[in-house]
């Protein structure tokens, strides 16, 4: 009885353990409140203008497919392909043999990568392959060597190597199951730099500070973050979307000057309003800044139904006639009443989405009404549809 009543009771290690369950709790949510109220750095609104990526591609072959290649007599390129390859490593093929080619397991692919600032040669780094036959899956083939180049016709990476592909497939007696594409694979690893990119970060006696969107005010306050730090005259905004900054000529102290000024926090702001609508979906997105102005709304739906239905015109016997059947079309019009449904002022975010909630449109139905809304001066936000 006594072993029962015990277990009932909590004792002071279950206690101990709860106090501290919801200690760790409240400094975990301390932690996210923190995490959520950081300032901007100004490495996440602006980067340094020379210092960026650059695009490469190239044409290549993917070799060793399991029968699921291009058809050659439909993609002539990768017959003239294989035969340029060959000829490079000494293999000459006459013009009727490389017509006669039949090659399931090769297939045409374009790659494409992206060189990093900084690389050096002898670095490797990703490559992304794509069929551009039509090879019905690239599962388990591999690149040979492609060069790569870039706008300028140069070759900076040389790519090779197996492909991963994240799908899968099978098809037997007219009935194929993919998951995922087959026609799009990845080489970790698989391209090498061959040629660097100059990058003028050491050319002058300051950097330029490009902001990823044009604000006036972004900019005013990346030059003033870096006047507090650096002192008066250290930074000055040329416009709303460039900074001029006045940076050590050593290389060693030009890189810790930059490593410091990007950590730099900025003060926060309201960004611009903006109501972002995708036409294809019926997508609408919306910022923290979008507020609405008191308005009256009127909309109403306009439905038309067209129905055939067939009609079977039998002759009479003996009547020499043809059997024939007529199409009776009915169309019916309805238009619904719109009620005028008036919307209050909102100044916030969740007081737009909720008026706007109240008017029970549709997705399609609200990108009309966004639009009105926006030509009656109502909506207080940039209006910008993709």
């Amino acid at each position: 009885m006594h072993a029962t009543a015990n277990t009932s009771l909590p004792t002071f290690a279950t206690r101990s353990r709860a106090v501290w369950f919801l200690a760790g709790l409240a400094l975990l949510l301390a932690a996210c409140l923190l995490s959520t109220a950081h300032a901007a750095r100004i490495k996440e609104v602006a980067a340094v203008e020379g210092v960026r990526s650059n695009q490469l591609t190239g044409f290549g072959l993917v070799v060793g497919l399991d029968g699921t290649g291009d058809q050659t007599a439909q993609m002539p390129y990768t017959s003239q392909g294989l035969t340029n390859y060959l000829q490079q490593l000494g293999i000459t093929l006459s013009a009727d043999s490389a017509s006669k080619l039949q090659m399931k397991n090769v297939a045409a692919v374009l790659v494409t990568a992206e060189l990093p600032a900084f690389a050096r040669p002898g670095q490797t780094i990703d490559v992304s392959v794509s069929s551009m036959g039509n090879a019905k899956s690239l599962r388990g083939g591999m690149l040979i060597s492609t060069p790569l180049k870039g706008a300028d016709g140069e070759t900076y990476v040389v790519a090779q190597g197996s492909l991963v592909v994240a799908g899968a497939g099978a098809s037997a007696g007219g009935s194929k199951v993919q998951i995922n594409q087959l026609s799009v694979g990845r080489i970790p690893n698989g391209g090498q730099v061959e040629r660097v990119v100059p990058t003028p970060l050491q050319d002058s006696n300051g950097i330029t500070l490009g902001l990823q969107a044009s604000d006036f005010q972004t900019a005013r306050s990346v030059a003033q973050a870096i006047n507090r730090r650096f002192g008066i005259g250290a930074a000055r905004a040329l416009d709303g979307r460039t900074i001029r900054v006045n940076a050590p000529t050593d290389p060693d102290a030009r890189v810790n000057f930059m490593a410091e000024l990007e950590e730099l926090p900025l003060e926060s702001s309201l960004p611009s309003a903006k109501v972002v609508i995708n036409a294809r979906t019926g997508s609408i997105v919306m910022n923290q800044a979008v507020s609405l102005g008191a308005c009256a709304i009127a909309h109403g739906n306009l439905s038309i139904s067209i129905t055939s239905t067939p009609s079977v015109s039998q002759p009479n016997a003996l009547s020499q006639g043809q059997t024939t059947v007529t199409q009776k079309t009915d169309i019916q019009i309805k238009q619904e009443p719109g009620m005028l449904i008036q919307l209050p002022a909102a100044p916030q975010l969740a007081d737009v989405v909720r008026a706007l909630n109240s008017l029970g449109a549709t997705p399609q139905d609200l990108l009309a009404i966004l639009q009105a809304i926006k030509a009656a001066g109502a909506l207080n936000a940039e209006l910008e549809v993709i």
